[in-house]
């Protein structure tokens, strides 16, 4: 079985502090999966690097114009 991940190590991962995590949890904001162990909150490697996927949105050249 996969490490999970405490807060603060998910939040690092993400770049946004545990806090922001218990605040997307408790409202809903995002669809973040996590894991409950007794009172402790856990993060699945996978599912956080899925929601960093799914969240990537494209850039742009730099120049004004669209991204080709």
């Amino acid at each position: 079985m996969e490490r999970l991940r405490s807060p603060r190590e998910a939040g690092e991962l993400l770049g946004v502090t545990p806090g922001t995590l218990a605040v997307w949890r408790a409202t809903k904001r995002y669809a973040l999966k996590y894991v409950k162990v007794g009172r402790s909150v856990k993060y699945r490697l996978e599912d956080l690097l899925a929601f960093a996927t799914a969240n990537t949105k494209p850039g742009s050249t730099g120049k004004g114009g669209k991204a080709k």
